[in-house]
């Protein structure tokens, strides 16, 4: 667990998710995506999964990331802009570089499984669920 204990591992985790998804659910484009999740319950899932990815004891209970995304089109240009939003987190948290290595690691092996060619690859994880597709909003904006 590299300098960190697993309280303080499990601790610095949450401050860099609470960092990230402060950046996402302020981004015109990403929060969209998750306009049904509460910002305060998808910080502690991924603090659990990534507290699990880390070597703290498993106390993630919820889908795999790839069980968790098939219903949303993430191309990647959005991964690219989220990874943004890791990073600026990474450094607002003063993360550890073996820290940032590893979780840029984690993230890189679930990639080929959450990212898609096009939408019609996306299907709900249940019948009723919709397919979530959001263009940027800011990929046809005109520079001023």
């Amino acid at each position: 667990m590299g300098e960190f204990n697993e309280q303080q591992l499990e601790a610095h985790i949450f401050t860099v998710n609470q960092y990230f998804y402060e950046g996402i659910y302020n981004d015109s484009w990403l929060k969209r995506v998750f306009a049904y999740v509460k910002q305060e319950f998808i910080t502690e899932q991924q603090t659990l999964f990534m507290f699990g990815a880390f070597g703290g004891p498993k106390k993630y209970c919820g889908r795999s990331p790839k069980d968790a995304h098939p219903h949303i089109y993430i191309d990647e240009e959005m991964w690219q802009l989220r990874e943004k939003y890791l990073i600026d987190a990474f450094n607002k948290a003063n993360t550890p570089d073996w820290m940032r290595k590893k979780w840029l690691a984690i993230d890189e092996a679930f990639k080929m499984h959450i990212l898609k060619k096009s939408p019609s690859e996306c299907v709900g994880r249940y019948k009723t669920e919709q397919i979530i597709d959001i263009p940027n909003p800011n990929r046809f904006k005109k520079s001023a």
